[in-house]
């Protein structure tokens, strides 16, 4: 029975031991790329559309306008959307969340805005959405929006209509009294556990990855004259989205008012 408790405390052991392996090596991996990789270059804020891909027409430019204008004169709230050429090598997630902080969307100390963003280069999308509004805009709600209103008018050609769309979607959820957002918050929520209740998958097959990225881990870092970078660059890299940087600007009449994000929201593909 003994050597059974020694044997089983060992296991516990090594598992233990290669999860934290696994999770300081893809860390490491993070900050030597965020360290290493040139300063990102946001467009300018010229306006509450921003379309540097030209996937909208200037009807529903202005369409879009006038629909943000409104919301912020009703509630406080800004929503931008952003159209770009290219993320820079950056995840769409890390690219928007720096981009709102950038151009400073929301009203300081409320953090209220969001950032619709698309990518046709890399065919991405996200909803980014400010601290302030992640009650009524969360995870499952924004990619709710995104499978429903937007990326099935991406799949089909038609850039224009799924940012109209998924401005309207956001522009209707931003402007409800809270009870009723609430309730759509949860009815999503539901349908979300739904999804993952039928799409779960046996965990025997992420045991098998992890133990995969673990060799790949130990064959990049083999002979460098240290397995890991110090701890020090990987709290800095694991803390740095609670770090509040950037903040208001803009032109053509419109500007941030100082607003933080934080990375919550939804991202897809097409």
């Amino acid at each position: 029975m003994t050597n059974i408790r020694v044997l089983r405390s060992t296991r516990f052991r090594w598992a233990a031991r290669l999860i934290t392996v696994i999770v300081l090596g893809l860390a490491s991996l993070g900050a030597v790329s965020a360290v290493s990789a040139d300063p990102l270059k946001f467009p300018a804020l010229t306006g509450r559309v921003v379309d540097d891909a030209h996937l909208l027409s200037p009807a529903q430019v202005q369409d879009i306008t006038a629909k943000s204008q409104a919301l912020e004169e009703k509630t406080g709230r800004q929503l931008v959307i952003a159209t770009v050429p290219s993320l820079q090598g950056q995840p769409i997630d890390d690219f928007g969340y720096q981009l709102g902080r950038a151009w400073g969307i929301g009203q300081k100390g409320q953090n209220n805005g969001v950032v619709f963003l698309i990518a046709p280069t890399e065919h991405k999308v996200r909803i980014e959405v400010g601290y302030g509004l992640e009650p009524i805009l969360t995870d499952a709600l924004t990619s709710v929006i995104l499978h429903q209103k937007v990326l099935p008018q991406f799949k089909a050609g038609d850039f224009g209509q799924g940012i109209v769309d998924g401005t309207d979607a956001l522009v209707e959820q931003l402007g409800l009294d809270d009870q009723t957002a609430h309730a759509r918050v949860a009815e999503a929520e539901q349908a979300q556990r739904q999804i993952h209740v039928r799409g779960r998958s046996n965990p025997l097959g992420g045991l098998l990855a992890l133990i995969v990225i673990f060799f790949v881990i130990q064959s990049i870092f083999r002979g460098r004259g240290g397995v890991f970078l110090p701890m020090m660059i990987v709290s800095s890299l694991m803390g740095r989205r609670d770090d509040d940087f950037g903040g208001g600007g803009g032109g053509g009449g419109f500007s941030g008012g100082g607003g933080s994000f934080g990375g919550g929201g939804a991202s897809g593909d097409w």
